[in-house]
């Protein structure tokens, strides 16, 4: 089929396309009188090239002698009318949007900024600021994607069903591993580097999920305080990978650097994931932030304003992108749709994903065109999308909103499974009521309260108990309250409910009994993670043991407080790990892609929950706040049996009694012998051992038994 010829008085691709030793150069800048090419030579000198050709907002021109390497920006006239929501400045050379690599940092000062500051970088945000601001920024730069060499690249999707995401930090993993070289450790070389991928693959994990690696720069405040953004949630270029995590130096170099470290990944079997960043911009407020890029080009189309021309901050980070204007939701997909072409990311994590699907009321629309895009498109509609399904704005928390094929974040889940394991068993030991067990069961089961609409399954609910923001694993039982002393903000930021638990002293002991009631909380949080139905998420280092020191907001600690210690990996806790996430390959029955049923039906997994007697729960015993020990036996014989294949059945006891308890085995109308596979009291994984009709649970402990087929 023929390609469609671009008709002449239309616009090119936005962005820079090289053909022939020239380039078709297109920018969005609706509002502008003027918009010029600034072109650098390899000593700095800038050359401007007026673009002379506009329709439809967009700005552009054919141009000679652009290649590969090409080092460039842009300059934007147009009227200062803040009150409008104009503020262009032809002082402030700005990035293109759609660079490919962008070359050099931001240099913090007032030349940065598009309106007068004070020396701290404080103003009004209506007074023009008309000194140049080209030696204080970086440059965007033209980069040749043909020449990576993808030959061999084949990745096979792994079914949701089967997947295990493994959520990590290019740096935090590979800063301090002691098998790794030197000089690329912190890099996204040490991604594809054998003692990663031995370690992902090891361990079972099939979706490595990356917090930002789009280029970013660091806020002001932080620069002033002699810190850095280190988590990446502040974008600077939505096409171009951060250079600071290259062990290239070149522009070029770091590109096909990430291409190298997906195709060692791809190769081990793992997918790629990309936590994006597209609801706000680096460029803070309008009247306190800096201008870079968007701002400069077209304030009033990039960002939501309101009838001030102030911005409307849904984010927390003082802008937020406008996906209602179609030129901006088109950038945000040709961006995706980048990645994924050029770099075969295998699928997208959205940070405050309700912001990119506000309406025109501001309310969050399922059906906003973003998600119609998203949903319809033959590249993006095929890749793994995941939502953070909350936002800051009003009415922002949307867990179990999103339309199919999204999977979200359930944070139901992790605030459940936090609080039944931790602060509901300090309650009981202080002779207080909790809140049962009714909703630990939902959760666990896939939360069909949130997911069963729109065939969704529980395939969409991401599970997890801690994530990049909060306490890590091993903190949510040694810390009840935040330690954030060493962000230099008085202890004020981060999360003040952690639903943690530290078992009767605050961060570190020597008391061997507090140590071990910790450890097995760790394995308890983790087993019901790992065994629940839906997508599990393990946050990196969890496995090992890793602390933050209490820190729940290491946003900006690029240091041994959020790097992996692997020296220090507690090798027990990576045993247990590694042997859940057998336990969930090996067991069908824990991996449905539709919800359990009661009753057998044809082609579904049957699950049902028994109290310790062996009888089923009645609604007087789920509605009791004391229920602290259920039993849920699930088998797939009706999907088995379909599929001629061997029936699976598991047995699991979630209790967080006090006490020990004796289970006695319910009737499942299985022939076969029971066997314990697992059980947390356990500090390392032993062998599997018969049971008769009954199975002893020690207190605060999970059990996990099957029939001998599948152990």
């Amino acid at each position: 089929m023929p390609v469609p010829r671009r008709r002449p008085d239309v616009p090119p691709p936005l962005g820079v396309t090289v053909h022939n030793g020239a380039a078709d150069v297109s920018v969005l800048a609706a509002h502008a009188d003027l918009v010029e090419l600034c072109l650098f030579d390899e000593d700095g000198t800038e050359r401007r090239v007026p673009l002379s050709r506009r329709a439809y907002g967009v700005w552009w021109d054919v141009v000679a002698d652009v290649r590969p390497g090409q080092r460039y920006g842009f300059r934007v006239h147009g009227p200062w009318a803040p009150q409008d929501g104009q503020r262009h400045n032809p002082a402030k050379l700005l990035l293109d949007p759609y660079a490919g690599a962008i070359d050099g940092t931001v240099t913090w000062g007032p030349e940065v900024f598009g309106h007068v500051v004070d020396d701290s970088w404080v103003g009004d945000g209506e007074t023009r600021d008309d000194r140049d601001s080209a030696s204080f920024v970086p440059r965007s730069v033209v980069v040749d994607h043909s020449r990576f060499d993808w030959t061999g690249d084949l990745v096979s999707a792994t079914p949701w069903t089967g997947s295990v995401v493994y959520e990590a930090h290019v740096r935090g993993l590979t800063m301090r591993h002691p098998g790794l070289p030197e000089e690329i450790r912190g890099t996204y070389a040490a991604l594809g580097h054998p003692v990663i991928l031995e370690h992902l693959t090891g361990l079972g994990v099939t979706t490595l999920e990356l917090l930002p690696i789009h280029a970013f720069t660091h806020e002001p405040h932080l620069v002033r305080n002699g810190l850095t953004n280190y988590w990446g949630y502040n974008t600077m270029g939505f096409f171009a990978p951060h250079a600071g995590y290259a062990a290239a130096c070149d522009p070029q170099g770091v590109v096909d650097e990430v291409k190298g470290a997906v195709k060692a990944l791809h190769g081990a079997g793992i997918e790629v994931v990309l936590d994006v960043v597209y609801n706000h911009t680096c460029e803070q407020g309008s009247r306190d932030g800096a201008t870079l890029s968007w701002r400069g080009l077209d304030n009033a189309t990039y960002y939501r304003l309101d009838e001030r021309g102030h911005d409307i901050d849904v984010t927390g980070c003082g802008n937020t992108v406008d996906l209602r204007q179609p030129l901006v939701a088109k950038m945000v997909l040709d961006s995706l749709r980048h990645w994924v072409t050029e770099f075969h990311i295998d699928g997208f994590r959205f940070d405050l994903a309700p912001a990119l699907a506000r309406g025109r009321d501001d309310a969050y629309d399922p059906d906003h065109a973003f998600h119609v895009a998203l949903r319809t498109d033959p590249v993006l509609s095929r890749v793994m999308l995941i939502a953070e399904p909350w936002d800051v704005g009003v009415h922002g928390w949307r867990t179990g909103q999103f339309p199919p094929p999204f999977a979200e974040w359930n944070d139901r889940f992790r605030d459940t499974v936090r609080t039944f394991w931790l602060p509901d068993t300090a309650r009981a030991l202080a002779g207080e009521t909790g809140h049962g067990a009714r909703e630990l069961a939902t959760r666990f089961a896939g939360s069909a309260d949130l997911y069963q609409a729109d065939d969704r399954g529980p395939i969409a609910s991401v599970n997890f108990v801690t994530a990049h923001d909060g306490f890590t694993l091993a903190d949510t039982t040694a810390y009840e309250r935040k330690h954030n002393e060493a962000n230099l903000e008085g202890n004020r930021d981060g999360h003040g409910d952690n639903r943690s638990w530290n078992h009767g002293v605050e961060g570190p002991t020597d008391d061997p009994a507090i140590l071990a009631a910790r450890r097995r909380s760790a394995r308890n949080l983790m087993a019901t993670t790992l065994l629940a139905t839906g997508v599990p998420m393990i946050t990196a280092g969890d496995e090992l043991g890793r602390t933050q020191g209490g820190n729940n907001n290491a946003y900006c600690q690029d240091n041994e407080i959020s790097w992996l210690d692997w020296e220090a990996a507690d090798a027990d806790l990576l045993a247990t790990v590694t042997r859940l996430l057998e336990l969930r390959r090996a067991h069908p029955a824990l991996r449905p892609p539709e919800f359990q049923t009661f009753d057998a039906v044809p082609g579904r997994v049957r699950l049902r929950w028994f109290d310790t007697e062996g009888q089923v729960l009645s609604e007087q015993q789920w509605t009791d706040p004391g229920l602290r020990t259920l039993v849920a036996v699930l088998d797939d014989r009706a999907v088995a049996e379909a599929a001629g294949a061997q029936p699976d059945f598991v047995m699991i006891v979630l209790s967080g009694a006090l006490d020990a308890v004796t289970v006695r085995l319910p009737d499942a109308d299985v022939e076969r012998p029971w066997q314990v596979e697992w059980d947390s009291s356990w500090e390392t994984p032993q062998g599997p051992t018969e049971v008769g009709d009954e199975v002893r649970v020690e207190a605060h402990s999970v059990v996990v038994l099957a029939t001998p087929q599948f152990s």
